[in-house]
């Protein structure tokens, strides 16, 4: 294998999964945001590319070998190919000279990269007439299409869609617990040349295009959570309904670049009232903890009937590895919502400058907020409060106010919690209090 050419493509496919994300210059990019590209491309893909594997693929951390052909793929369809493979010979239909052409190296912009090929093409007067790109395509077809519809609006017509013409709903195979199969039963015969699609989570732009003269469409859930699952004709919503796949109590599992993570079974995890997974439950599932700690999660997802602006949680744990690449033993507390979030990052103090904090839309990142009180030592029981009253956020780490964050979204309800640990985890003493009311989990 080639893998200086090989390494071209790579760069050319993160090239275009940038520009897909639109998030700005991913040198810029923190922690949060390889997490939430990990989610993102889980959504869009159903595989699970951990987030050391995406910070290894954007040189944010030191690798010296090509990607595993299942990253690969990932990436290729995440960037809009069928595989890898298939992204290849495409972009050597269009540039069969990427290997040599310095406009494909890291940072090279969109722009540059058209341009490139372009000149190329101009110079080579003989050769055959590269084909033109996908989105050359769509721009020719696009801009016809706008004109028209801008015409219809200035003449007062209107294109609608009756809604009423649409069925769509969902079923898990199992009440509770994962993986779980959820089967989507929906009736888009109406939509005609209309494309359809359902998108099975909030994020209407990670959608599945389905036939619109079929009936079903299948899935598999491997992690819980809520979802608010939507089917779209063409670009508009025409029916959407709410999903929940329970945890059935706390569960801990591992994160596979596979998708399919490794399940812990409760009685291996529950010690003493807390939730453990240690080294040794990591070597006896042949999980090692160099050069890089395995991806840890643990969940209780469950509608709690309480809401994220008037709320108190408490809970205590634990990240005693601080090998390898876990030297900063970052932690991640997620209180799952209904299509909303508030997350709580705790790190090694001297960590701190690397950290955003989330509550339901608000953000706060360490480049531009004082986010030093979510410093602590993880080797020993770190003790989380967070109290929410009209949408003001307050976080206590071990007794000390660490910081505040007022949300102006719409109150929704809460339905669990996530941890996410790097090597090892420990959770307990984990209730939630709504005025009298004591919910333990």
């Amino acid at each position: 294998m080639n893998n200086s050419l090989e390494i071209n493509y790579i760069k050319k496919c993160l090239a275009l999964a940038e520009a897909r994300l639109g998030w700005g210059d991913s040198h810029d990019w923190t922690s949060y945001d390889f997490e939430k590209l990990s989610e993102t491309i889980r959504e869009a893909t159903g595989v699970t590319l951990s987030v050391t594997t995406l910070k290894r693929l954007w040189g944010k951390l030191k690798y010296d070998n090509i990607p595993a052909t299942t990253t690969l793929n990932t990436l290729a369809q995440f960037a809009g190919y069928e595989d890898w493979r298939e992204f290849k010979r495409q972009e050597k239909a269009v540039a069969p000279e990427v290997s040599e052409r310095p406009e494909v190296a890291a940072g090279a912009g969109m722009a540059e990269i058209a341009e490139g090929t372009a000149s190329a093409a101009a110079g080579t007067s003989e050769k055959k007439k590269p084909r033109r790109r996908k989105w050359e395509y769509g721009l020719a077809v696009l801009l016809p299409l706008v004109i028209i519809l801008y015409l219809l609006f200035l003449s007062n017509t209107t294109i609608r869609i009756n809604k009423e013409d649409y069925q769509f709903r969902s079923n898990t195979t199992v009440t509770k617990g994962v993986p779980n199969s959820v089967i989507f039963t929906y009736d888009a015969t109406a939509a005609g040349n209309e494309k359809a699609s359902i998108s099975q989570s909030w994020d209407i732009r990670r959608k599945v295009t389905v036939p619109a003269d079929q009936k079903e469409y299948s899935t598999i859930y491997y992690t819980p959570g809520y979802f608010r699952a939507k089917l779209i004709i063409g670009e508009q919503i025409v029916k959407e309904h709410d999903l929940m796949v329970a945890s059935d109590g706390w569960l801990a599992l591992a994160e596979q670049e596979s998708g399919v993570p490794v399940y812990f079974k409760k009685e291996e995890c529950e010690k003493d009232s807390a939730i453990v997974v240690d080294e040794a439950l990591l070597a006896a599932y042949h999980l090692p903890l160099q050069p890089s700690p395995p991806a840890l999660r643990i969940y209780n997802i469950q509608d709690l009937g309480i809401k994220n602006d008037n709320f108190t949680l408490e809970t205590s744990l634990k990240s005693a590895y601080r090998g390898g690449t876990a030297a900063c033993q970052r932690v991640e507390v997620l209180i799952h919502c209904k299509n909303d979030m508030i997350m709580i990052p705790l790190c090694a103090k001297g960590c701190v400058g690397d950290l955003v904090l989330v509550a339901a839309g608000a953000v706060a990142k360490s480049s531009n907020a004082n986010l030093s009180g979510f410093g602590c030592d993880l080797s020993q029981w770190v003790k989380l409060k967070v109290e929410a009253k009209n949408k003001q956020v307050n976080f206590f780490v071990n007794g000390e106010k660490a910081y505040s964050l007022t949300f102006s979204a719409e109150p929704t309800d809460i339905v669990g919690l996530q941890y996410r640990f790097q090597g090892t985890a420990a959770v307990k003493d984990t209730r939630f209090t709504k005025g009298d009311r004591i919910i333990k989990l």
